[in-house]
């Protein structure tokens, strides 16, 4: 069935991958569908612990710790029927290794730094891992560090390929007091940040009386 000609383009959310240096982009993973619902969580970063000074009830230290949960599916339903040729060998499973290897070393990582330590090395650097980004709209760009990673897999097929998964993707938000303003990922936070100052001033401007009173005392 052929779509509606004037069905709008539906935008996809997903990861981003780049090189923190260079900006260089490694790897695009988009979402397969967009999931219903993005989960976001704040903390304060206030200044001072509880019962601190007076004085410093209103400071903050730091950006608030934002982070985002997202439930997606990954599903080969659509390239099984069309006989896709990874698909029908594999199901799904490379899909599903390309968000896992977020969470590794690489292998050519892993044996350096053995060859190190069998060389005698004292310290060994640890090992570092590329930016990512998550995107969601245009306005919401923003460098993660992947926190959690939950995969159900639903379904396989005869050679025991998972075909259906429900994917649970845990994010933090890094800002610049985690990368500071130079890096790339830092000058992305403050833009992230700055579009969310701008989207505030187009909520319209609301009285007390919405809220009841005439004034506060």
């Amino acid at each position: 069935m052929s779509e509606f000609p004037r069905a709008p383009r539906l935008v996809k959310g997903g990861l981003v991958v780049v090189d923190p240096d260079s900006a260089a982009i490694q790897r695009i993973i988009p979402m397969q569908y967009n999931p219903e619902t993005v989960t976001r969580s704040f903390q304060v970063q206030a200044f001072g612990a509880e019962g601190a000074d007076r004085s410093e009830a209103f400071r903050i230290k730091a950006p608030a710790v934002e982070t985002i949960r997202v439930e997606a599916e990954i599903d080969a339903t659509d390239q099984l029927e069309v006989v896709d040729g990874t698909a029908t060998q594999v199901g799904i499973h490379p899909q599903l290794a390309v968000l896992e290897t977020l969470l590794y070393p690489t292998t050519a990582q892993l044996q350096a730094n053995d060859a190190l330590a069998r060389s005698g090395t004292l310290e060994i650097v640890p090992m570092r891992a590329p930016l990512t980004l998550f995107i969601w709209s245009k306005e919401r760009i923003v460098p993660v560090r992947i926190s959690e990673l939950s995969i159900t897999e639903e379904a396989f097929d005869p050679s025991l390929n998972p075909t259906r998964a429900k994917v649970t993707l845990g994010m933090r938000v890094l800002s610049v007091h985690d990368l500071g303003f130079q890096a790339k990922g830092g000058g992305l936070f403050m833009a992230y940040l700055a579009a969310k100052e701008t989207l505030a001033t187009r909520q319209p401007p609301a009285t007390l009386a919405q809220l009841g009173i005439r004034r506060i005392q």
